[in-house]
């Protein structure tokens, strides 16, 4: 996993709500990343999670209370908060998203959000009439107005039994919203950037279809890594067993012509088009309108060839705007890809090996290579998704700013 969050300190605040487990997680995906926590868990919280779990996946003691003794004066309120990259409130209750509406500074957390100046994230969670109250909510539009971040509620089924929004969202939807706040290396700032992703299902008939094994795996890590470079993203997805990060926009299609047709009226302005879809060659010439049954006898489909998407986008590419495809192929890799670069009138080209347990559709890595139409092909070797995404855009950084 690439760890794009070296260097970035990080406060993570835990509030009073059942939700409080969840924190685990994050602490840990967190430290994963690279970022190096400082748990703070109000009294409420302690009596939910431990202290001591946090601090193992962490590494820091966990500060809880205000005036308790302190070996180092760095965990002291002013320079913690002078210190963070990010202040992460998960989960945040109704309570806390008052306190610091309010500027309340009655313990240690709500101290401190009053000192930082680093940008601040908060995921409620609460009880849906909590959450809905006109005094919660004018909260939230206050905090908002400061320049807080949020992400969530979820709407779902909560601790208490009832139904609606209030369900603090899932760990990795919280991380998702936190790159783009923490992240260094702005070099896609202001850029609008689309990605197409997934597979194209083409209907037989209503209960049948034509389809590829694309998982959107690749697209998903192209859109997360986009966003944390401060883009604007958008993504076009067929099918795909992933969703898309937080943060993008998501226009969600079937087929190879529904992809063309979403794409159309947004090709021209982007940036940059990334085309990581498994765009489907072919489709089914007479769609059936009803199921079609078995008779005993060969079913013989007559198929017609899709538009080249990617080509169409390349044919019409303006200055300065920065076109890249994917060649997946299970043979002949550099020269298939050589020629699709030309073909298509390509910036850049990622020749990646399918068909194999170890790279291709639905796997976590791919053995891949950049091509150039200069000729340079730059072999990666198998290199996971997430690494080819960032390595990618560094490629794509450098061609925008050319």
């Amino acid at each position: 996993m690439r760890r794009v969050l070296s260097n970035r300190e990080i406060v993570l605040g835990v509030t009073g709500s059942i939700a409080a487990y969840k924190a685990c997680e994050i602490a840990s995906r967190l430290v994963e990343l690279g970022a190096a926590v400082t748990p703070v868990l109000t009294r409420s919280a302690r009596e939910l999670v431990g202290p001591a779990t946090f601090e193992a996946l962490t590494g820091r003691r966990v500060i809880s209370e205000m005036f308790e003794p302190l070996s180092n004066a760095e965990v002291g309120h002013i320079a913690v908060a002078t210190k963070a990259d990010l202040f992460l409130i998960a989960p945040a209750t109704a309570n806390i998203i008052a306190k610091a509406a309010s500027g309340i500074a009655d313990d240690w957390l709500s101290t401190t959000l009053l000192a930082t100046r680093a940008p601040i994230l908060f995921a409620p969670a609460m009880n849906a009439n909590m959450y809905d109250h006109p005094a919660t909510q004018a909260n939230i539009r206050t905090l908002r107005d400061r320049g807080c971040h949020f992400v969530g509620p979820a709407i779902g089924r909560l601790a208490c039994g009832t139904e609606g929004a209030g369900r603090m969202v899932e760990p990795m939807t919280v991380i998702e919203a936190a790159l783009p706040l923490v992240c260094t290396g702005k070099d896609l700032a202001g850029k609008r950037v689309l990605i197409t992703s997934g597979a194209n299902h083409e209907p037989i008939d209503p209960v049948r279809f034509i389809g590829n094994r694309s998982s959107g795996k690749m697209g998903r890590a192209l859109a997360l890594a986009a966003l944390a470079r401060g883009a604007k993203v958008t993504v076009v997805s067929g099918p795909a067993e992933v969703p898309l990060p937080y943060g993008a926009e998501v226009i969600h299609v079937q087929t190879a012509l529904g992809m063309a047709e979403a794409i159309a009226p947004l090709a021209g302005e982007a940036d940059v088009v990334i085309g990581a879809a498994a765009v489907a060659d072919y489709r089914v010439k007479d769609e059936s309108l009803e199921k079609k049954k078995r008779h005993g006898e060969p079913l013989n489909l007559a198929l017609v060839e899709n538009p080249d998407i990617l080509a169409q986008i390349g044919a019409a590419k303006r200055k300065g705007q920065v076109i890249v495809g994917f060649a997946a192929e299970t043979a002949d890799l550099i020269p298939n890809a050589k020629a699709k670069l030309q073909h298509k009138d390509l910036d850049l080209i990622v020749a990646n090996q399918v068909g194999t347990s170890e790279s291709g559709f639905g796997t976590e890595a791919l053995r891949a290579a950049f091509l150039s139409p200069d000729g340079h092909v730059e072999e990666l070797g198998l290199i996971p998704k997430d690494q080819l995404a960032h390595k990618l855009l560094d490629r794509i950084a450098a061609l925008c700013s050319a």
